[in-house]
Parts: structure tokens; C-alpha cells; sequence
């Protein structure tokens, strides 16, 4: 039986040959880069990790990448149930001018957030091309299990989960919108934040990594001081992960 560091040596060996500077990268660099992205509150750029680890940039990114794709990998294992809110946001890009749906240079980006009396449970984050039928139903199938109790706006697109979920919609005024959506609302502010306080603005290339790094984050609040160590686990169990 392989030990946790063999395996991940081999994990670390079967990145990819077209990353050559990864397959060499000594062991020690990778445990200190999973202990910095996943130590702090908010997250860590490529630009300071390259700093902190003495890597190029190149190098910092490629590995951030790598972890927050089986961040994502991870959490794609489960599935939402009981209430559940269902919301759109529009993030990214560094344009100015207007803002929410249709603004320019902006990633559309589907929301679901399980809702508690006093809290949000469990969220899950997909970036989308746009927010249509296809889309949405594809999102729901990904991370709700069927038949359950479903609130979203009064979106039109939303509407397609009707044929799988307990649907209810609500054009609801902003003033009341709080009511209707509590925790989903809040979890789009705390995404908002998260990606300007750290890296100022994302491109709709890397924005599913950074959601993939939040969300996992997000379900594991409550045992933030046990991040770093369920992620170098992840690491060792984990399926190699290939860049493109």
C-alpha cells in the first residue's frame, strides 16, 4: 500500500509533461502553497504565492489552478436538498459602466444557496455563457437533487425548473427581495468581496476557479481551521489534474 507521500509524488508526477517546471517543483513548495491559499480568510493571488514560495508567476498560477479545479472537483460529489434558493449574478470584468444584467464585460454566473432558519447551508456556483433554459436546467440537474422545494425571482429563464424541483417564483420589489432570498443575496455579496479583495477584478477565463475555491471555502466554514489539512488530503486522493 502506497503511503500519503508517495502518493503524492505520483500526484505531483502526473500533472502533465507539458508543465515541466510543476513535475520538479519540490515537494515542501506544494505543501507551503496549500497552507497559504487555504490558511487565509480571503484567498491569495499567483502574484504574492510566487513571492511567498520563491516560484515565477507562471509557475504560482499554474499551481493555484490545479488545487481549485479539485476544489471544485470535490464539491461536484454533492448534491443540495431540503429549501433551496436559486439567484443569477453578473461578475468580472474591470469596465466601468453599467452594471447587473447586460453590463459589459461581465460573467453571468447561476447561484444556489440551501436555506436555513438562521443560516445558509451548503451553496454551489456555476459561471454560464448566459442565463437561459439550457443553462439553468443543466445546473440544477449538476448540484440539486430532483423534487425539491425551489425559490427563486421571477426570472423567465428560471422557470425550466419547474419540470424537476417544487418551483415557486416571486417577482418580488428590492425592498422585499431580502425576504424572499435571504442567504442566496448574501452569498452573492460575500462572492463579490471575496473576489475584489483579493484579486481586484477576474476575467471569465479563470472566474470558475475562484468560484470553485470560494464555494469550497463557503461549506466549510465552520471548520476553517481544518482547510489546510482536508486539502493536502484532497491532494493525495485526488485524480491528477491536467492543464489545457
Amino acid at each position: 500500500m502506497k503511503t500519503p507521500e508517495a502518493s503524492f509524488f505520483e500526484w505531483q508526477r502526473q500533472f502533465g509533461s507539458e508543465i515541466d517546471c510543476l513535475n520538479h517543483l519540490p515537494l515542501a513548495k506544494w505543501f507551503w502553497a496549500i497552507y497559504f491559499l487555504c490558511s487565509d480568510k480571503g484567498s491569495i493571488s499567483a502574484l504574492r504565492l510566487s513571492k511567498l514560495i520563491e516560484v515565477n508567476w507562471r509557475t504560482a498560477r499554474l499551481i493555484l489552478s490545479k488545487l481549485r479545479t479539485a476544489m471544485g472537483h470535490r464539491d461536484s460529489l454533492y448534491r443540495l436538498s431540503g429549501l433551496i434558493e436559486i439567484d443569477d449574478a453578473f461578475v468580472g470584468g474591470k469596465r466601468k459602466g453599467k452594471r447587473g444584467r447586460g453590463a459589459a464585460g461581465k460573467t453571468p454566473v447561476l447561484i444556489a444557496v440551501k436555506s436555513k432558519v438562521k443560516r445558509a447551508g451548503f451553496i454551489a456556483m456555476q459561471a454560464v455563457d448566459s442565463v437561459c433554459h439550457e443553462a439553468v436546467n443543466d445546473f440544477v440537474a449538476g448540484h440539486l437533487n430532483a423534487q425539491q422545494e425551489v425559490h427563486t425571482d421571477g426570472l423567465a429563464a428560471l422557470n425550466i425548473i419547474d419540470n424537476t424541483q417544487q418551483h415557486e417564483a416571486r417577482v418580488t420589489p428590492s425592498e422585499l427581495v431580502d425576504e424572499w432570498l435571504p442567504w442566496v443575496h448574501i452569498a452573492i455579496g460575500n462572492l463579490k468581496a471575496f473576489l475584489l479583495g483579493t484579486f481586484h477584478g477576474v476575467s471569465g477565463k479563470y472566474l470558475h476557479e475562484y468560484l470553485s475555491e470560494f464555494c469550497y471555502r463557503f461549506n466549510r466554514r465552520k471548520m476553517e481551521k481544518e482547510i489546510p489539512n482536508r486539502r493536502l488530503n484532497l491532494a493525495i486522493i485526488h485524480a491528477p489534474v491536467h492543464s489545457y
